[in-house]
């Protein structure tokens, strides 16, 4: 079992250019509204509300990854499970999270749910699940390069045993 399990963020450099005209408006609201700081209540909106959206919307991958940090793998799998379902129910909120949670994460959530789970399996050792969930991220997203490296690694030990 991981001492301190990796956790990997990945920035879409390109979402950020809708993000940055959203962050002007909020600025120029205020401007028009006659704040004497709109750059700053302009900034403090745009954080109250991406935090806002990604603290009320993802919460299963939200609590999953607390259990994870924390080795509760079994229980965090149980997270990443709900957060896949709800993300698949709700397509287009992951799909446009760049404006629906203002997240510049290039993986989506469903993305990293799955690897998330097959993850958490290696580390309770069940290597058969880990698996399996990287081959289900590698058959819905086919680009996924940890998906891809943990396969690799995987199938390497089960060769040397």
């Amino acid at each position: 079992m991981a001492s301190n399990p990796p956790v990997i963020k990945q920035v879409a450099w390109i979402s950020l250019i809708p993000q940055i005209p959203f962050i002007f408006l909020l600025i120029a609201i205020y401007h028009y509204l006659g704040f004497k700081d709109p750059a700053f209540y302009g900034a403090l909106t745009y954080l109250t509300l991406s935090m806002g959206l990604r603290y009320f919307i993802p919460k299963n991958h939200r609590r999953g990854i607390q259990l994870f940090k924390t080795n509760q793998f079994e229980k965090a799998i149980s997270e990443y499970e709900k957060s896949y379902d709800y993300f698949t129910r709700n397509e287009w909120i992951d799909k446009y999270r760049f404006i629906t949670l203002l997240s510049s994460s290039k993986m989506n959530y469903r993305e990293m749910a799955l690897c998330n789970i097959a993850f958490c399996y290696s580390q309770i050792g069940n290597g058969t699940k880990a698996i399996e969930f990287y081959k289900k991220t590698l058959e819905e997203f086919p680009e996924n390069g940890l998906a891809e490296s943990a396969l690799k690694m995987l199938n390497s030990t089960k060769e040397v045993q």
